[in-house]
């Protein structure tokens, strides 16, 4: 999946501002990966990273682009100055879908507030979510018409035991009956993201789409 040649785009991990680099990977020797020095994007400046940074990392190899997590083992010089990389193996690569968001499976907690007054607000949990929008059950009667502009506040828990909230700007798109079941759905499309809450949304749904491949479970789009 990798070759020697590839131009990777590193990305700390828990960094508070997005910053990322670009650097190419030198030589490979079992799970270790040697990249040349990064370069900042922004800044175009030579980047020291320390020895345990922690790292999400994606590159294109054909027509597809992949992401995986890794982190700084060290540094080397052979040649040139290089830095070690850890690979987790291609069980732990992801696909990244280079057109539409990623749709994930899962429940969260989200309290739903109208913007001009149409309902009360409730709090309920998601049937899947992505960085674009979110499926919904809607457990009562509400007044929910597609159309409708209301604000969500989801509760994002990582696996590393932070928590994230997201309040986000939505727009109901439809609504529609769970297949088998009498409960109601709403599907809604965030309208209003920063570029700060779309990456945290990215990050969370990579965090869930990691645990879900580790357990087989297929992945749709959103």
């Amino acid at each position: 999946m990798l070759t020697i040649g590839n131009s990777l785009i590193l990305e700390p991990k828990y960094a508070k501002q997005t910053e990322k680099y670009k650097c190419r990977l030198v030589e490979r020797k079992d799970n270790i990966l040697y990249i040349d020095y990064p370069i900042n994007m922004k800044t175009n400046r030579t980047t020291f990273l320390v020895d345990g940074t922690q790292l999400r990392v994606s590159f294109v190899e054909g027509k597809s682009g992949y992401l995986f997590e890794t982190e700084i083992l060290g540094r080397m010089v052979q040649g040139i100055p290089m830095m070690m990389l850890v690979y987790p193996g291609d069980d732990h690569v992801i696909k990244i879908q280079r057109r539409e968001f990623v749709r994930i499976e899962t429940s969260v907690d989200v309290a739903v507030h109208p913007l001009k007054n149409e309902f009360q607000p409730f709090t309920t949990i998601t049937e899947d979510i992505s960085a674009g929008g979110s499926l919904v059950v809607l457990n009562h009667s509400f007044n929910m018409k597609p159309g409708m502009s209301i604000r969500s506040v989801f509760v994002l828990p990582m696996q590393n035991g932070d928590t994230h909230y997201m309040d986000l700007v939505s727009k109901v798109i439809r609504v529609m009956k769970k297949t088998g079941t009498n409960q109601n759905l709403f599907s809604i499309l965030f309208t209003d993201v920063t570029p700060q809450q779309r990456q945290q949304l990215l990050r969370f749904t990579f965090d869930r789409q990691l645990a879900l491949k580790k357990k087989g479970i297929e992945l749709g789009e959103y």
